[in-house]
């Protein structure tokens, strides 16, 4: 995809909090924020002691920062603290996402209790994910880390033509594995292979 990469230097900052199992090569997304935005930084792992720590820099106001993540309780797109205040989206640093399947995104999101500390930013997409079938989502309102991180991006006050762009690259790249015709075995990074197991001798 380097090809259609364009960068998009934005004032607010975006840190990828990623799985390390999510190992899709060839339909990530998170890539693509990466190769697009100056200011984003993905950082791999399970848990880490606050923000700072996952940016690896001190001085960090978590206040200033939102995690993007679903709240039942959310009417649309916004922010709000944990203690359900509203939040101006333009005066936040920088928004926090976390990139793996629903199931992943959740285990890092309870295994950061710093993380349900900070403000929430909330999204109602107003469409599908772009994956379309190439990738399950629990509903409609689960689209991929980059669809997700474009429209908090929009919501913030960036050029809403960072958020066009971005998905527009990102049809390309599903575009072009759906006429790739590769199968599900192929789109993912092999795991690790365990040893065999030893056969136990039959007992007479």
């Amino acid at each position: 995809m380097c090809d259609r990469i364009v960068s998009y230097p934005t004032q607010r900052r975006l840190l990828v909090l990623q799985h390390p199992q999510e190992q899709d090569a060839l339909l990530g997304s998170a890539q693509i924020l990466l190769a697009s935005l100056p200011k984003a930084k993905l950082v791999i792992g399970l848990s880490w002691k606050n923000l700072g720590h996952a940016l690896g820099e001190d001085g960090i106001d978590a206040s200033k920062w939102a995690v993007l993540f679903p709240d039942r309780e959310s009417e649309g797109n916004e922010v709000k603290t944990r203690r359900g205040e509203n939040v101006d989206p333009s005066a936040l640093d920088g928004i926090i996402v976390l990139d793996g399947t629903w199931s992943k995104a959740k285990t890092l999101y309870w295994r950061n209790p710093w993380l349900s500390k900070m403000s929430r930013l909330s999204l109602k997409p107003k469409q599908p994910s772009i994956y379309g079938k190439l990738r399950a989502e629990p509903s409609n309102e689960h689209v991929s880390t980059l669809e997700s991180a474009a429209a908090a991006l929009t919501l913030i006050g960036e050029d809403p033509e960072i958020e066009k762009g971005l998905f527009k690259v990102f049809r390309t790249l599903v575009q072009r594995v759906r006429d790739a015709k590769i199968p599900l075995s192929a789109r993912r990074l092999p795991k690790a292979t365990r040893p065999p197991r030893k056969e136990k001798p039959p007992v007479l």
